[in-house]
Order: structure tokens, then C-alpha cells, then sequence
């Protein structure tokens, strides 16, 4: 049963590098429709809001479980961990800014809609500066052991939904 742990283990590094993929995946194809209004404005709400869950749950996911256990085993990497919790304080910001936009933009579209694209620019810059940090410094760690205490199905199972 070790070993099966320590293969899980190991593929925790590659897990966190795919999840972070399929989060930018859905933040460029909503970025592109809102560019390009391919969907009904209902729908893009829709999966806007979506996303925001999906990127929040993978946060909550890091912070709540992953984050605890790395520690656990390699408590040298705290202020990475502390610069990665600061940055999800940041998105989250940001989401919140983009829910309420997206209750704006359900009676107002046309204006609504711009004003998330934008916000969702930020965002994906953002993101795509914590992303690569994160997975620099601690996939080594992540490969090194740190075990699975039932945190990864909220930091990789969100593109399940």
C-alpha cells in the first residue's frame, strides 16, 4: 500500500500542472466568447460563474488540505506557501469583483459583459504568474511524498463538474 501511496504521490506535480491548464482552458474559451459574444449572454454568465467556482474550489482545495500537508513534510517552504495563500486572497478579490459584475450584467449585458472581460484579463495575467510560481516551487515537494489527505479531490476534481 506504500508504494501505491508513493505512485499517487509522485503524480500529484503532474496532477497540479494539469489542473492549472484546464483553469487557463476555461478562462481563455470565456474571454474568447465574451470577445466574440458567441453565446447568449445568459450562458456566458453561466459559465463565468462556473469557472469562478471551479478556480475557487481549487484554491480552497490548496489552502484547506494541500497546502497543510506540503507543510507538514517540508516546513522550510512556509513563505512559499504564505506568498501562494496571499495570492489566492488576491483572486479571490478579483472573483467576487467579477460575481458582482455578473449580477450587474444579468439586467445590463452589454456593459456588464465588458467590464468582465476585463476583469477576466487581470485575471488570467494574474493567474498564469501564480500558476507558473506554484508549480516552480513546489512540485518538487509534491513529488517527494506529501501524502493525500482526501485534499486532492478539491484541488484537481473541479473539471469533473
Amino acid at each position: 500500500m506504500a508504494s501505491r501511496d508513493g505512485d499517487r504521490a509522485v503524480a500529484l506535480s503532474q496532477q497540479l500542472a494539469q489542473a492549472h491548464q484546464e483553469l487557463r482552458r476555461q478562462i481563455t474559451e470565456i474571454r474568447t466568447r465574451i470577445g466574440q459574444r458567441r453565446l447568449s449572454d445568459d450562458v456566458l454568465l453561466t459559465h463565468c460563474l462556473a469557472f469562478c467556482a471551479a478556480l475557487t474550489s481549487h484554491h480552497q482545495g490548496e489552502d484547506e488540505g494541500m497546502f497543510s500537508a506540503l507543510l507538514r513534510q517540508r516546513p522550510e517552504l512556509a513563505a512559499t506557501v504564505t506568498k501562494l495563500v496571499e495570492d489566492h486572497g488576491l483572486i479571490s478579490t478579483i472573483l467576487s469583483q467579477v460575481s458582482e459584475l455578473a449580477d450587474r450584467a444579468a439586467a445590463s449585458p452589454d456593459a456588464g459583459l465588458a467590464a468582465i472581460g476585463r476583469e477576466l484579463d487581470g485575471l488570467a495575467a494574474i493567474m498564469e504568474s501564480h500558476f507558473s510560481y506554484e508549480e516552480r516551487t513546489i512540485s518538487e515537494a509534491l513529488d517527494d511524498g506529501v501524502p493525500d489527505t482526501d485534499w486532492s479531490d478539491m484541488v484537481f476534481g473541479f473539471g469533473r463538474v
